[in-house]
């Protein structure tokens, strides 16, 4: 037998070998050492089999048998003996594995919620004080379990098997459902929240750039004078250029811990003033909280309670970084990297709601059915029409939302970037040089915005797609823990996530038609090319 190896990484060419995941080992005297490495596999902790004429049984597996066969086979190079050289160690996700607590708690509260959660006095609207307070309090409890169960998921082996990682999503997905259906489920979602959420992020800082550039230029019309690029389109390009330039600057994900710092104190300062802003001008004459006011019919009533649970359940983000984030923290058998993780996730998630409820209660107490319906920040841009709110102080809070936001785009940048990298990875079996990393970055820049330059209305999909890509967070987790942990049928846990995953399918079925209702209804300005 040879030693510990990640598959997960990228494939090299070199003698075929055969990949078991063992738990019990017969005949350790038999065996060349195995030193344990916190830098083991996200798909299980592996034994290369090349010299040992040992059969081996199911008892052996620590993973379900039906999905091995298909992913555990490989072939290994032997100078793979070094753990230098592992190439898990050349990826951006797993280059560093010196995480912990405090640096998994900036990284999950810059990501874990965002510009979305502006919305959230827009769903008091048609549900109320009471049931809009119920429905945010249970889809946070629900989401706060499923981040529990990929925590727990992340190193799937039996107990006392620390060093069997999964550090990515799409990678956990395989291991529970399969190959095929693994990937047919995981690939769109995390894709779509990875390098789909990057796009979303320039299209909202470019656009509040351009309010800060109107806001500081007030009536001059030196400011309207035509450019290269005009309005929305050279602010789209200006965020692009400088967050491509800060990510070039930060290698791996661990890298970024300072950056998720900063991020989260500019995202937890400007939740705060938004709120605290909106009580202070106190509410404008006519403010009303009766849902029923809120549609003048019946159908546009259910249209508007549907689409406000689903402002409520899109508000939550950052499920598929949960795994990743994991794989920087170290893990061995007395310590595993759960614990740790765990406490950067309560930590963060307490900062989460917070931040969120005052938000949430605060901005429908000021606005009630009055509250616009791009939310609480459109609101207080009115009353700055109306010189109730000063200049400076908007201007501030457009700074630190630029700030947030160039913090997020490189988190959400680093699964495109760690793939990207696989791929040179794979083909030239060495890490990536520096200039080719700072390509990649380059290209990845340059790909996001084109994609919103051509898709500037991407925001007015982000309803329906989020729907698609919902069981991410509230399903995928449930049925991962039934197929992984198989926990006996009709017991508790058993019950709890099946029922939870199905509900989760369903809401995000009810969710994506809602979704198409308002598309129809509303329209779609699908301005391709024409950012504004």
């Amino acid at each position: 037998m040879g030693e510990v190896m990640e598959v997960g990484g990228p494939q090299r060419a070199s003698s075929s070998a055969r990949i078991v995941p063992v738990v019990h080992d017969e005949a350790p005297q038999q065996q060349s050492p195995v030193p344990f490495s916190s830098r083991s596999t996200p798909l299980g902790l592996l034994l290369l089999q090349q010299h040992s004429s040992r059969e081996t049984s199911d008892e052996d597996f620590c993973l379900p048998t039906n999905t091995t066969a298909a992913i555990l086979t490989i072939d290994i190079p032997d100078k793979f003996g070094s753990h230098k050289d592992h190439p898990d160690d050349w990826l951006p996700i797993t280059q560093s594995r010196r995480g912990n607590a405090f640096t998994a708690a900036f990284h999950l509260l810059c990501s874990g919620i965002g510009i979305q959660a502006l919305l959230l006095p827009v769903a008091f609207v048609p549900l109320g004080w009471a049931w809009g307070t119920l429905c945010l309090t249970l889809v946070f409890a629900w989401q706060l379990y499923t981040t529990w169960l990929l925590v727990h998921l992340h190193e799937p082996g039996p107990a006392g098997a620390a060093g069997t990682r999964c550090s990515r999503y799409v990678v956990l997905s395989i291991i529970a459902f399969g190959p095929k259906l693994g990937k047919l489920l995981a690939i769109f979602p995390t894709m779509y929240l990875s390098g789909g959420t990057c796009v979303v992020i320039i299209i909202t800082g470019g656009g509040i750039m351009e309010l800060l550039y109107k806001l500081i230029c007030g009536d001059d019309p030196k400011c309207s004078s035509d450019t290269v690029l005009t309005g929305a389109a050279w602010f789209f390009f200006v965020f692009v250029c400088l967050a491509i330039l800060v990510s070039q600057f930060f290698p791996s994900l661990h890298s970024l811990a300072p950056v998720s710092l900063i991020g989260s104190m500019a995202l937890a300062t400007y939740f705060s003033m938004l709120w605290t802003l909106s009580i202070r001008e106190g509410r404008p004459g006519g403010v009303s909280y009766e849902p029923s006011k809120a549609a003048a019919s019946e159908m546009p009533r259910i249209r508007g309670i549907i689409n406000a649970l689903g402002i409520i359940a899109l508000t939550f983000k950052g499920h598929n970084l949960i795994l990743e984030i994991q794989g920087t923290i170290p893990t061995d058998p007395q310590h595993p990297s759960r614990h740790g993780m765990w406490r950067g996730v309560t930590a963060s998630y307490l900062l989460i709601a917070v931040l969120l409820f005052p938000l949430a209660i605060g901005g429908y107490w000021a606005y009630g059915n009055m509250m616009p319906a791009k939310g609480i920040l459109n609101a207080l841009s009115t009353s700055l029409k109306h010189q109730r709110t000063s200049k400076s102080v908007m201007a501030t809070i457009y700074v630190i939302m630029l700030v947030h936001l160039f913090s997020a785009f490189q988190i959400y940048g680093m699964p495109v970037f760690d793939n990207l990298e696989r791929i040179y990875v794979s083909k030239r079996n060495q890490a990536c040089p520096r200039w080719v990393r700072s390509a990649i970055r380059v290209f990845f820049g340059g790909l996001t915005y084109f994609i919103a330059m051509a898709f500037p209305f991407l925001g007015s999909l982000g309803p329906f797609i989020g729907a698609i890509t919902l069981p991410l967070t509230l399903a995928y987790p449930c049925f991962m823990w039934l197929a992984i942990k198989k926990p006996k049928v009709l017991s508790s846990m058993w019950c709890l996530n099946f029922g939870l995953g199905s509900l989760g399918l369903v809401m995000s079925f009810l969710l994506a038609a809602a979704a198409l209702w308002s598309l129809v209804v509303d329209g779609l300005d699908a301005n391709f090319f024409k950012p504004h």
